[in-house]
């Protein structure tokens, strides 16, 4: 009951939620939103010290050749990449829109799972990327161009990386049979849990902080990964680094 009146205002646009533009606009859209007030912060850390006391890399900064570079990257990767296989997505599989809204605890519960699932799915790629010397050279090395992290260079990946990360998060709902309600939350979550991986900021009301007993490494675990590269492989949680000895805190 909660959840009706959101899905019956979303079908109302079920032309839009079923055409083979939205995906893309849909994730460039929400990418570009949570995007937008880190790079403030960055504008703002330059002339007052109360910002610049939360960046984790203090003596760093972004400049706007550095802004351009990742949204011409990622505007690249969306349209020669990652459009097409929407589209062909899109063909292969029609969209379903049920009429009745998911119930919440179930809602809550599967977009939870689909975390934990792609978080350990990302940690087994990432591990390999950085293990086998190849296949960090040929695919991975591009990420770490930027040893300084911020919002933008989120998606600064080359299209190997994009679509196999985006494979494991557009699989991850299908297996649990999600709601397409559901499939939307999980990835403005997983978007908005990228971005503050990379937005170079230790906020006091960032995620790490409000999940209890370090389960959580959230913007200074993975920032560490940039500066450091051979720790902190899983891009939220903590406990296959904990597992695997490559935890650094």
């Amino acid at each position: 009951m909660l959840l009706q009146p959101v899905w019956n205002f979303l079908l109302g646009h079920s032309s839009l939620l079923r055409s083979p533009f939205f995906q893309v606009f849909f994730s460039l859209t929400v990418y570009l939103i949570f995007c937008l007030p880190f790079l403030l912060l960055d504008l703002l850390s330059s002339r007052w010290s109360l910002v610049r006391r939360y960046k984790l890399q203090p003596q760093s900064s972004v400049n706007w050749t550095t802004v351009k570079s990742c949204l011409a990257l990622n505007l690249y990767n969306h349209l020669v990449f990652i459009f097409p296989l929407t589209v062909l997505n899109w063909y292969l599989r029609p969209v379903v829109l049920p009429q009745e809204a998911p119930p919440l605890p179930q809602m809550v519960a599967q977009v939870l799972v689909c975390l934990l699932l792609f978080d350990f799915q990302s940690f087994i790629w990432h591990l390999l990327h950085h293990k086998v010397p190849w296949l960090y050279r040929t695919f991975h090395k591009l990420h770490h161009t930027y040893t300084s992290t911020s919002a933008l260079t989120a998606e600064y990946s080359g299209a190997w990386e994009i679509l196999s990360l985006g494979l494991f998060a557009a699989v991850n709902p299908l297996l649990l049979g999600c709601h397409p309600l559901t499939e939307m939350l999980f990835f403005i979550v997983n978007i908005w849990l990228s971005v503050e991986d990379h937005c170079g900021y230790d906020l006091p009301w960032a995620t790490h902080r409000l999940i209890p007993f370090g389960l959580y490494g959230g913007a200074r675990h993975h920032d560490l990964h940039h500066l450091k590269s051979k720790c902190n492989f899983a891009p939220y949680f903590t406990h296959w680094d904990r597992l695997a000895g490559t935890l650094y805190t």
